[in-house]
């Protein structure tokens, strides 16, 4: 069956167009067929194949190399061929893992200024190199075993193409790995920024619950005085009011003895009842403490100028004719 194009290949081995992408070697009742891809601008490779039906090889893809490695071997024919090409796309890899290597000491250098895209770029074009090697050596081991009669004298020469292939896979490698740890390292920059920004932010929650705890101990003094001057004044309001009583006209009948015993034991009473409280006592007790803290309350709140005071909203009725 005659086979002139990559297409025509995959159909005839009952393969989608993007399987080329997927399988190095494909086998099917029509033929065998061997792809490879050349490193291009962008994600997607060009790709070269080599169809073998019958113990013959057509080269597919319309890419020609230099005859360099096969003049060396004294190579001819689809052997030459082969070894050409799998030799040039070598060198390519070679080229592009080189410039991988460069782009990524530009990153080193840079530090944390270099862009997290650029990273995530460049590991995706190292992985694609190694994944493209490894089609390669796919190839070149394949060609060198079960189709080496479609290739004659191309043994010669692949063994020196499988040792480059794993040359560059190495170095491919060396690069990837130095990108990881680079990858890891700015990782770790980054979880330290974020640790040191959640350990200040810790500080300031710190800071806010003393503030917090110093204005419920403010408040707790001034409420103390509030209360204790509440006491105060029911203990003065009681034989207040009852003297104002006493003293109208209505209450003329009153003897003058019953009024001042009647207002003594108002004055007595309230303030033996009150004032005989344990924790009543304990309030005044503890009113130095409380007195410190209700004037450093007191002392902390603002002043704000009338200037800065929020304007009064107009009335409901004005708010809703409006």
């Amino acid at each position: 069956m005659a086979v002139a194009s990559l297409g025509e290949a995959l159909r005839a081995l009952g393969r989608g167009p993007d399987e080329v992408a997927r399988h190095p070697v494909m086998h099917g009742p029509a033929g065998t067929l061997l792809s490879w891809g050349l490193p291009r601008e962008g994600s997607v490779p060009e790709w070269v194949g080599v169809w073998i039906e019958g113990g013959r090889a057509t080269f597919l893809g319309g890419v020609s190399a230099p005859a360099r490695t096969s003049a060396g071997h004294q190579l001819e024919g689809d052997a030459a061929r082969l070894v050409d090409l799998l030799a040039e796309a070598i060198r390519q890899y070679l080229e592009r893992v080189e410039e991988c290597d460069a782009r990524l000491a530009d990153l080193q250098r840079r530090g944390r200024t270099a862009p997290a895209r650029e990273l995530w770029e460049l590991q995706r074009a190292t992985a694609t190199l190694r994944g493209l090697l490894g089609r390669t050596l796919v190839v070149a081991t394949e060609a060198a075993g079960p189709f080496a009669d479609a290739f004659p004298g191309a043994d010669r020469a692949l063994p020196s193409i499988l040792q480059e292939v794993e040359r560059v896979r190495e170095v491919a490698l060396t690069v990837q790995q130095s990108l990881s740890d680079l990858v890891l390292l700015r990782n770790s920059e980054e979880s330290n920024r974020i640790a040191e920004t959640a350990n200040r932010l810790s500080a300031f929650s710190n800071r806010i619950a003393v503030l917090t705890n110093i204005s419920n101990i403010r408040m707790l003094g001034i409420t103390y005085i509030a209360l204790l001057l509440g006491l105060v004044s029911a203990v003065v309001l009681i034989p207040n009011t009852a003297a104002t009583i006493l003293g109208m006209p209505s209450a003329a009948w009153v003897p003058g003895l019953w009024v001042d015993g009647i207002l003594l034991g108002l004055a007595v009473v309230p303030i033996a009842l009150v004032f005989t409280r344990p924790w009543v006592l304990r309030m005044l007790r503890d009113l130095r403490e409380s007195e410190g803290h209700t004037a450093e309350g007191v002392g902390g709140l603002p002043e704000i100028p009338e200037s800065a005071a929020p304007p009064p909203e107009p009335p409901a009725e004005k708010r809703a004719g409006r």
